[in-house]
């Protein structure tokens, strides 16, 4: 157990996100003032003012055996003894400096291995990708990370080859392109872990019609706005839920209608979700087959049948491989897998089974998710009824398998991001054959294109040139989403206000990156 206090206001957010990577929700107790007990560590951090000595911020952390503190000097024209924010430049160094001291101390207290070090944002990508733009080499590179940021070696090196990988792709990207995203936010039952915006199909058989009338509407709408400003649509990417959970005519409803609306001539890529496998067969993917999608996703999650039960999952690794053997025959020669490692009741020795059988179906790429406990799953709500490996060493097995097995594939890893409560403070990695890796998935985590999103739950994220993102949200319910379609489309043309085209390679290689 471990108490803490953090009077420094204007530093709580980078003090909660280090001290989490260290310590599980139930192991901390925040408290208000002076601790009122001997047990367990105590941390504080706090302006303090010594005689003849000018501002400093000082952390320390008291246990048993254990009394270490460290000092940050502070100018004296940076924040007030209260944390607040008068010089921002002087204030965004002082943070970073902060979160290195902490998470050092930490370090030394636990002894744990943190394998991102202080880099606790979504993109680390983004960082490299900055540091190529600015002619950094790869040993320049490595060191900034291991040694500014305490990225383990392993880490750093795989983030390397993931943006090297990424730079060809941004130097063929068509000058003044989007990206479209288009959701369908149904399910045939709701998984466990699942905290996205989707309904069980069940539920809403009765709506989908209407959906599809307001979301090609949408799509008519953005399809407007792309050419007004001089845009051209790069890729189309087809999410939820699972696409796949609507009836073979209204999935054909919705393709034609996104290539009668559209103006694809420009398109290098067209990825749908099929998802499930009990949602997907002939003649779903005979539809889709028709269209011109280019990529599909059949995503099992894991190839062991008790877990897919325990998830909420209602297919067999038998039905995963019967769906995917029936794209191959039908000619869909650009498939991607997603797993996920640290399922509840999976051990690094289940998941190795998982990738051999991935590895014998040979997909033209894959999607290695690490287990998140996100805040609006059901298994939050149950987190006590479930066994996970919440700690690094076996989750962090698991992920190396997946490594391992890409590699042995001849997929190289392409993109990567990490979220919030994700087990083991790893990451999400993404892994393809030359030539085959998702357009979409670098460009949504990499930010350097606007993405015009449809659909109930759905964000648009538009990039000027200036490195300014707006976003444009949509609400996350059916219902209300078909109340106020026009409502969501006055929201995309205000958030698009100053959005122009034909942007040089140069500007968008220019576009800055965020730590």
């Amino acid at each position: 157990m471990i108490f803490y206090r953090n009077t420094c206001d204007s530093f709580d957010y980078e003090f909660e996100d280090i001290i989490k990577l260290f310590f599980l929700k139930d192991e901390l107790v925040k408290i208000d003032g002076p601790r009122d007990t001997d047990s367990g560590a105590f941390l504080l951090c706090c302006f303090s003012r010594e005689d003849g000595q000018g501002l400093k911020i000082n952390i320390r952390l008291q246990a048993e055996n254990f009394d270490e503190q460290a000092d940050i000097p502070v100018s004296e024209d940076g924040p007030d003894s209260k944390g607040q924010d008068i010089n921002r430049p002087y204030i965004k160094s002082l943070k970073k400096k902060f979160k290195r001291e902490l998470f050092l101390l930490l370090q030394k207290y636990t002894g744990k291995i943190i394998p991102w070090g202080v880099m606790t944002g979504i993109r680390p990508t983004k960082l490299v990708n900055e540091l190529l733009d600015g002619g950094a080499g790869k040993e320049q590179i490595l060191k900034t990370l291991t040694e500014d940021y305490y990225v383990t070696d392993n880490k750093a090196r795989l983030l390397f080859d993931v943006a090297v990988n990424q730079r060809e792709l941004f130097k063929n990207s068509v000058p003044g392109s989007v990206s479209l995203y288009i959701g369908i936010p149904f399910c045939p039952t709701r998984c466990l872990y699942c905290s996205f915006s989707s309904s069980t199909i069940g539920q809403y058989k009765k709506s989908v019609d209407k959906y599809l009338d307001a979301l090609l509407k949408e799509i008519e709408h953005a399809s407007g706005l792309i050419k007004s400003k001089g845009l051209k649509i790069e890729s189309v990417y087809i999410g939820g839920g699972t696409p796949t959970s609507v009836s073979s005519l209204q999935l054909d409803r919705l393709l034609r209608g996104i290539e009668d609306l559209l103006d694809l001539s420009c398109l290098k890529e067209y990825t749908l979700e099929a998802g499930r496998p009990d949602t997907i067969d002939f003649e779903k993917l005979s539809v889709v087959r028709r269209s011109r999608v280019s990529r599909i996703s059949i995503n099992p999650q894991s190839m062991n049948a008790a877990t897919l039960e325990r998830i909420g999952r209602d297919h067999t690794p038998a039905e995963v491989e019967k769906a995917f053997g029936t794209a191959r025959e039908l000619g869909f020669g650009n498939i991607n897998m997603d797993v996920i490692c640290g399922l509840p009741g999976e051990d690094p020795d289940m998941f190795k089974a998982t990738m051999e059988r991935i590895a014998q179906l040979n997909p033209e790429s894959i999607t290695v998710h690490t287990m998140a406990i996100k805040r609006a799953s059901r298994l939050t709500q149950e987190l006590d009824s479930y066994s996970l490996h919440r700690e690094y060493r076996q989750v962090a097995d698991m992920v190396e398998s997946a490594r391992e097995y890409a590699s042995r594939m001849g997929l190289e890893p392409y993109y990567l991001y990490r979220q919030k409560n994700i087990l083991g403070n790893l990451e999400n990695v993404g892994y393809s054959k030359k030539g085959r890796e998702s357009l979409y998935n670098i460009q949504i985590m990499e930010e350097r294109q606007s993405i015009f999103a449809c659909g109930a739950g759905a964000v648009s994220k538009f990039v000027f040139p200036d490195n300014r993102i707006e976003r444009a949200f949509n609400v996350k319910s059916v219902e209300e989403y078909l109340g106020r379609i026009d409502e969501m489309l006055e929201r995309k043309e205000a958030a698009t206000g100053g959005l122009l085209g034909e942007l040089s390679n140069n500007d968008i290689d220019n576009m800055g990156s965020e730590f």
